[in-house]
């Protein structure tokens, strides 16, 4: 099933350009990069703004243009500090529903609640979860009419993944971070781990009953991963998991307890991921500690996020 996202906009200008070329663009920054390879072909999305959500989309194409800055439809935009930002990383868009909602109603309350504990707008994107999909299939009306695209005489290329800071040239190389480990986690770890998580806590409802979504906004910070059943009856389960490109050390249990702790007792657990672990991180049934690792890595090559997904590796530590 595909995911769905809504897509935060800065101001009017970006959204009403968007809107017009069904276009969704992202800068030439680590989290632009991050959105870009988090969503999908064939994932579906909406524009946020001015605490409202405008229509819904289907991803049909995702292109990158060298020297961006020089392509409409956005203006570059420069900053006190002398940083300039363009938007190399793009989204074509089909148009499949119109409307222009307030972020108010219920139906996007999962997505409400992580903007009102972070305070903002200070994300990219929100991954919604599969009820809020299925709420927005059902809003204003379809649109039948063929989607226009603005067309472009532009180089493309396709972004790469560096292990080595030196090796970084933005925007074509970025050097590994955390936000990318995340994406490649979220999109792995139903496939491999999950089922090993969910009889280690103990649960046994099967793998294909829940949905692993994006980042969840908790009163004292986010988890990176959040799971839970797309259909509950009557009670939830949640997994709560966070991802370390490092070492996993104790107070990275600890805090991943204390985020469990404020779902109470439908939490069922909290699974740490790391590419290694302090002797003394793990005395604590309800954490599951995975080691993540890339097979057959050369920390001086550079590769694309297909590579690093089809790479990654999850297991279960012992």
């Amino acid at each position: 099933m595909p995911d769905y996202f809504l897509v935060s906009l800065s101001n009017k200008g970006n959204l009403e350009l968007c809107m017009k070329h069904n276009l969704a663009g992202f800068t030439n920054s680590i989290n632009g990069l991050w959105t870009f390879f988090d969503i999908d072909v064939g994932d579906y999305i909406s524009f946020l703004y001015g605490a409202r959500v405008r229509n819904l989309y289907r991803v049909v194409g995702k292109v990158a243009y060298r020297n961006a800055e020089k392509l409409p439809p956005w203006p570059s935009i420069t900053f006190r500090s002398g940083r300039t930002y363009y938007f190399p990383f793009r989204l074509f868009l089909k148009l499949e529903r119109e409307f222009d909602e307030p972020m108010v109603r219920r139906e996007f309350s999962y997505v409400a609640e992580n903007l009102l504990l972070r305070g903002g707008y200070r994300k990219t994107h929100f991954q919604a979860d599969t009820l809020t999909f299925y709420n927005v299939s059902e809003m204003g009306v379809p649109y039948t009419d063929e989607s226009t695209y603005l067309e472009l005489n532009a180089e493309t290329f396709e972004p790469r993944i560096v292990f080595k800071r030196e090796n970084q040239t933005i925007p074509e190389k970025f050097y590994f971070k955390e936000l990318i480990l995340q994406s490649l986690v979220r999109k792995r770890l139903k496939a491999t781990v999950l089922r090993d998580a969910l009889e280690f806590f103990g649960v046994d409802n099967s793998p294909n009953e829940f949905e692993v979504l994006g980042e969840k906004a908790l009163p004292e910070g986010y988890a990176d991963i959040f799971i839970k059943l797309k259909h509950p009856s009557a009670t939830n389960k949640y997994l709560l998991a966070e991802v370390k490109t490092g070492k996993a050390q104790k107070r990275d249990v600890e805090q991943l307890r204390k985020y469990t702790e404020e779902y109470g007792k439908e939490a069922v657990g909290g699974i740490l991921i790391a590419r290694e672990f302090s002797k003394f991180a793990f005395r604590d049934g309800r954490i599951l500690p995975i080691r993540y690792y890339f097979e057959g890595l050369d920390s001086s090559a550079e590769y694309s996020y297909g590579e690093l997904l089809n790479m990654l590796r999850l297991e279960v530590e012992t």
